[in-house]
């Protein structure tokens, strides 16, 4: 079945097509959507229930080649967040902070396996349980999903170092984060505001979603201990066997790496980024009334500076690698925090990484133009990422421009009619899973699906927070392997898996969890449960 696998550009084109054809035979329709208020006092573009009508066919046929033009349109922040993380990553990597570091990091794991109980567990096996769970929380608390692709270049080379495959680090930390996305305990921009259309507590309901959590989290976390115990038992059993050569390599290199000594352009790489964070630090205190927190957000920027002085000064009496090392460690742990205090969104989070380029590269003693022509060169590798984004959102252009969007969801609404408690139940989860395919936004199907969902719920008696979970488990599975997600198209471009082989690997697992959030969603309609 997949001795010859068709490139992704291809696959992608394929459903592009697809798309087209439907709109020749799918009837068009729209539902008037007007700017809503929650109860929270965000505004949303919802839509008016009962208000769908028949519009007249618009089928799509040279608008195939025009798909990718425009899908460029739709999707240009992410294009840019990626060409900006290829730059940007690409002059890291010439430090080799990211190889040294990981070296560093199983070297000193590896002496944990002196005590009977981690050897009797496994070190690497913790090492994967501890980061899945990090990341699982992430994605459950406050919906960590574009912010995984950061992450990739530093658990692929690990999960390699460790003698298993790209798929292993990949899915250490994006599908880590998307089990915590279907999960959903405290995400504001999924289950809040479909919480707050649907006129219910906000985050109510949270005792059952802490057991989904940990049972979807569970499972997801047993399912690759199990593979990553294949792959290392035989390496070349592993579908990316090949492809992974490409990390060996760098492995190998990694092993033969000399620490090099600090030079000017360290120091002054140190100088700037620690006058840069005292000079933010005092801009919050002196406005920390404007910002989430306040004085607390103060104190915590305060003390990532010290930090930041204190260990970079430590990192850069040892080497450069250390140093960049550091700097890299700072940018993780300041994007957590500008994504959960600040709200930060692809233009914060990009601008945090171009700053760490170039003081990386900086700190290599890289003048200019060096810098300049190191980023380009890591802006190149990764556009073929930032195509498959584009021509991957084109999708969604001709279905919208098709306007059959909005027939699908008047068909689900109605077909749900007479259906049942446990129908319903599953038509909304069902729908909603398929819709990702469409829509990956949560904040964009929420404004869509919830005001419908909350009727439907009503008139079969359904619990209005159980049409909410299905709402937010089905909005967590299915982007896990969807081609029109920009996240997952970026996250397997940086990792170098190709999409066809991503779904040969995935689609079972995914099917199952698919199955099994269905299953969690009953006791919600067969059960007392608190808050529902």
């Amino acid at each position: 079945m997949f001795k010859k696998v068709p490139h992704t550009y291809v696959i992608i084109f394929g459903l592009i097509v697809l798309a087209a054809i439907a709109t020749w035979f799918v009837p068009a329709g729209e539902f008037l959507r007007e700017p809503q208020t929650t109860e929270s006092g965000k505004v949303i573009n919802g839509v008016v229930s009962g208000s769908y009508e028949r519009v007249e066919q618009a089928p799509q046929t040279w608008q195939i080649m025009s798909a990718f033009f425009k899908g460029f349109q739709k999707a240009p922040a992410i294009i840019a967040f990626l060409l900006i993380l290829g730059g940007a990553f690409w002059i890291l990597n010439e430090t080799k902070a990211i190889d040294m570091g990981v070296q560093s990091f199983l070297n000193r794991s590896n002496k944990l396996e002196r005590f009977r109980f981690l050897r009797w567990i496994g070190v690497n096996n913790l090492i994967i349980i501890l980061i899945m769970v990090m990341f699982s929380a992430f994605g459950a608390i406050f919906g960590m999903s574009e912010e995984t692709i950061a992450f990739v270049v530093i658990f692929v080379p690990l999960a390699i170092s460790m003698g298993y495959d790209s798929i292993v680090g990949v899915c250490m930390c994006f599908l880590a984060a998307g089990l915590g996305f279907a999960g959903c305990v405290l995400n504001p921009f999924t289950l809040g505001i479909a919480q707050d259309i649907a006129g219910i507590k906000m985050f109510s309901g949270i005792e059952y979603r802490l057991v989904m959590w940990v049972i979807i989290t569970g499972i997801g976390i047993a399912y690759v201990l199990w593979y990553a115990k294949r792959v290392r038992k035989n390496p070349s059993k592993s579908i990316m066997y090949e492809e992974d050569e490409h990390w060996r390599k760098n492995q190998s290199s990694a092993e033969k790496l000399v620490a090099s000594k600090a030079n000017k352009g360290t120091w002054l790489s140190y100088i700037l980024s620690s006058i840069t964070l005292i000079a933010y630090t005092i801009y919050i205190g002196i406005n920390s009334e404007s910002f989430r927190g306040g004085l607390t957000t103060y104190i915590l920027l305060l003390v990532l500076t010290l930090l930041f002085i204190l260990v970079g000064y430590k990192m850069l009496k040892k080497s450069i690698q250390m140093f960049c090392l550091a700097i890299l460690i700072f940018t993780i742990i300041y994007l957590v925090v500008g994504v959960m205090v600040f709200e930060w969104d692809f233009v914060h989070i990009a601008a945090l990484f171009f700053a760490m380029a170039i003081l990386s590269g900086i700190a290599l003693g890289k003048d200019a133009s060096e810098i300049s022509k190191l980023f380009i060169a890591g802006a190149k590798d990764m556009l073929s990422a930032a195509l498959v984004v584009g021509l991957a959102s084109g999708i969604i252009v001709i279905l919208e421009d098709g306007k059959i969007i909005d027939t699908f969801l008047n068909s689900v609404a109605t077909s749900i009619d007479g259906s049942g408690k446990v129908g319903a139940l599953s038509l909304m989860y069902g729908f909603q899973s398929i819709l990702n395919a469409i829509i990956t936004s949560g904040t964009a199907k929420a404004a869509m699906l919830m005001p419908m969902f909350r009727e439907i719920a009503i008139m079969v008696d359904i619990p209005l927070q159980s049409a909410v979970t299905a709402f937010h488990i089905g909005d967590g599975f299915t982007n896990l392997i969807t081609p029109t997600s920009g996240v997952l198209i970026a996250v397997l471009g940086l990792a170098k898996i190709p999409y066809a082989k991503w779904v040969k690997w995935s689609w079972k697992f995914i099917l199952a969890m698919v199955i099994l959030g269905w299953a969690l969603l009953l006791p919600t309609v067969l059960m007392e449960l608190p808050g529902f």
